[in-house]
This record gives C-alpha cells, sequence and structure tokens, in this order.
C-alpha cells in the first residue's frame, strides 16, 4: 500500500447560501481501501462525493487526489485554480455511481458503456465494444447488451450505471445511495455486486448508503456524517458494536427501532 494515500482532504468546506453543508472535513482514504458514509439525510454525505468528483467546487480546503491538487495547479510557484483541462485529466481517476442511474435513454445498453470510453479514454469502436461486452458480462448483463434503459428494471438500469463507470477503469470509484430508488426486492442484488467488487481489492470505495448490514459486512471502515463534519471514524466492528459518540448510538438506534 502506498504511502500517499489515493484520497486526501484537509479542512474542506462547501456552503449552499447560508447552508454550510461540509464544514472542514479532514479524511485521508489509502490505496484499495472500501469506505462506507453513513448518516442522516441532508449531513453531507452525497455533497462529499461530488465535489471529489467535481460536480461541486469547495469554498475551502484542499482536495488531492494520488498527492496532486485536485482544484488548483502550480503556476508561478504557488498555485492557480484549476483549469479545465487539469479537471478532465483528474476526473479520470474517478468513476461515480448515482442514486438514479443517469443513463442515456437513446442508447442500448452496451452503447451506454462504449460512450466514455470512446470520448473519455480515446478508445476505438471496437476496444470499447470489447470493453463493453466484459463489464456487461461481469454485472450479470450479458443477455441486455442490445436493450435501452425503458426496457431494463431499476436493478438493472443500475447495473449498466456501475458497468459503465468500470469500463473507464477508476482507480476510485464513488457510489451515491445506489440502491434508494430500487425496489426492495431488487436492492439485494446490487448490494452483492458491490460486495464482489469491495472484495476484488481492485479500487478504493467511497460508498454513500443507508444499508448497515453491507456496511458493517463490505467496509473496511466507516464515517458517520451529522451536519456536515465526520463525527465518527472507525472500523465497521466497533460503530456498529460500540460507537463512541453519543451522536452515532442516537443515529443507529433510530435505524435499528424502524
Amino acid at each position: 500500500m502506498s504511502a500517499t494515500p489515493r484520497v486526501r482532504i484537509r479542512g474542506l468546506r462547501k456552503a449552499f447560501g447560508n447552508l454550510d453543508v461540509l464544514r472542514g472535513i479532514d479524511l485521508d482514504v489509502p490505496d484499495g481501501q472500501v469506505v462506507a458514509i453513513i448518516g442522516p439525510s441532508g449531513s453531507g454525505k452525497s455533497t462529499l462525493l461530488r465535489v471529489l468528483m467535481t460536480l461541486e467546487h469547495p469554498d475551502g480546503g484542499r482536495v488531492e487526489i494520488d498527492g496532486e491538487s485536485l482544484f488548483t495547479m502550480p503556476k508561478g510557484g504557488g498555485e492557480a485554480p484549476a483549469h479545465a483541462a487539469h479537471l478532465r485529466r483528474m476526473r479520470r481517476s474517478l468513476g461515480m455511481v448515482f442514486q438514479h442511474f443517469n443513463l442515456f435513454p437513446h442508447m442500448t445498453a452496451l452503447a451506454n458503456v462504449m460512450e466514455a470510453p470512446m470520448h473519455v479514454l480515446g478508445r476505438s469502436r471496437a476496444q470499447a465494444r470489447d470493453e463493453a461486452v466484459r463489464y456487461l458480462d461481469r454485472v450479470g448483463l450479458g443477455d441486455k447488451f442490445e436493450a435501452y434503459p425503458a426496457e431494463l428494471s431499476g436493478g438493472q438500469k443500475q447495473r449498466v450505471a456501475i458497468a459503465r463507470a468500470l469500463a473507464l477503469h477508476p482507480r476510485i470509484m464513488l457510489f451515491d445511495e445506489i440502491t434508494s430508488a430500487l425496489d426492495p426486492e431488487l436492492v439485494g442484488g446490487i448490494l452483492a455486486l458491490l460486495q464482489e467488487l469491495a472484495a476484488s481489492g481492485e479500487m478504493t470505495m467511497l460508498i454513500v448508503t443507508h444499508e448497515m448490514s453491507f456496511a458493517r459486512s463490505s467496509a473496511d471502515r466507516v464515517l458517520f456524517f451529522d451536519h456536515g463534519v465526520i463525527v465518527e471514524d472507525a472500523p465497521p466492528e466497533t460503530m456498529f458494536t460500540a460507537p463512541a459518540h453519543a451522536r452515532t448510538r442516537e443515529f443507529l438506534k433510530t435505524l435499528l427501532e424502524n
């Protein structure tokens, strides 16, 4: 494992109007670690992932990917705000899967997975197709290459979205509540796929989830967010059997009672 964290965050702040959503986040994530992020709605979990994916720009602090600043770049002995080309290059290290799939409705499953490798990685159509076939097979959709999103279940759409992210060969995968829009009977299959990816050790994973059993069984580490700060950061066994903070205990007790 590299001495340089795959992700390093220092003093990260983000506000929307007068609402402080991230209030000074400090976090190191080593290469290959699987981090589950839990907490109540509005606590800043998804905003953290959106900042990492450069979908939101921070109001303060620093984010580094493999030791390189995400939002700034060297200039004249100091640093300047990153330009678009720098952000695009840095973003190639990251893949994100969203709650609501975000598939192109006019493209087949195969075409959805092929699109980014051709335009972002410069793959030929033949190369992109071969990889798309492989990743769709991997997520259990070997028989759905030519299906359009409207012809797929929610769970199948989410599998296409995961295959699409994997096809970019990211070093870091970000998953934002990817089971919360699914019918309950479809959740287990997606969690099993996430568990397989986590166990493979192929990439660093940050997973915002409300599935506590998944966080407990598959994560190396669990972060509890509340009001824009990391209240607790612990291994799953500690987080779920002996949390140190009263707020964590209150949150988990409420979940278990429901």
